[in-house]
């Protein structure tokens, strides 16, 4: 048994018949596209997705933001004035 990680499901027959409609109908929640009754894909509205990849960026400065911290000792002083 595969686990379906969404509120939302349609077969991908589904899914060729109408996508708006489905799209519309999860308000924005991801929907697990199904094939066989397995998920072979996840939908999400623009938004979401768009909400999603800032979210990774965000997480990619926090991780490159902690690493500079630990090489404080590599940093030249510069004084705000002088950019």
């Amino acid at each position: 048994m595969h686990q379906i990680l969404s509120a939302y499901s349609a077969s991908i027959s589904e899914l060729k018949k109408n996508p708006s409609a489905l799209i519309e109908s999860a308000a924005g929640q991801p929907i697990a596209v199904l094939n066989h009754n397995r998920p072979t894909a996840y939908l999400v509205a623009a938004e979401t997705f768009e909400r999603m990849i800032d979210l990774l960026d965000d997480m990619d400065l926090s991780k490159l933001a902690i690493k500079r911290l630990t090489q404080k000792s590599l940093a030249l002083r510069v004084n705000l004035d002088d950019l």
